[in-house]
């Protein structure tokens, strides 16, 4: 069996199987993180195509961490970079501070406020492809087209995707 988390390089997409170590691997390193941080986030939750049961995604963990404001997230940096990853201010991802693991990415730890706008809607997408078999083949359907046209450009890759998340969430919040 191959390595479960073989790292993706800046700016590539590929897709892989989806593997059922995945689950172990975010846990042991959602309790690195969470040990690391005095027990400050208020939660770690497993988000991302990664936590997806049967889907393929990047071989990369998505952990989403909880804190009571954002900018709570800036005084981990020190504590983030002893266990090797980066803080990327740069990501992209609005009300996000993003640390990425790996020169070839294996985690990426999303700090967001925990209860918050972000906190919610992340764990509403992947809360309702768990419980729509339907619709998470529907989103790997679009994430293989989405890998294969951008396998160079993870910017065009996600918003790609924009679309079908965004329908996801408005069903989510209307039910």
């Amino acid at each position: 069996m191959s390595a479960p988390l073989p790292g993706l390089p800046h700016g590539k997409v590929f897709l892989a199987p989806h593997d059922v170590r995945w689950r172990g691997l975010f846990e042991a390193e959602a309790a690195r993180i969470a040990a690391a941080l005095g027990g400050a986030p208020l939660a770690i939750e497993h988000y991302g195509s990664t936590s997806i049961p049967g889907i393929d995604a990047k071989p990369v963990i998505d952990l989403l961490v909880g804190l009571r404001t954002l900018d709570e997230a800036l005084t981990y940096v020190p504590a983030m970079e002893a266990l090797g990853y980066d803080f990327a201010p740069h990501a992209g991802v609005p009300g996000h501070h993003v640390f990425g693991k790996g020169a070839a990415r294996t985690h990426l730890a999303h700090f967001v406020e925990h209860g918050g706008v972000q906190w919610r809607a992340c764990l509403a997408f992947r809360d309702a492809l768990r419980a729509d078999p339907a619709r998470a083949g529907a989103y790997q359907a679009l994430k293989r087209e989405l890998a294969a046209r951008h396998p160079d450009d993870r910017a065009a890759y996600t918003a790609g995707k924009g679309a079908f998340v965004a329908t996801v969430l408005r069903d989510a919040t209307a039910s």
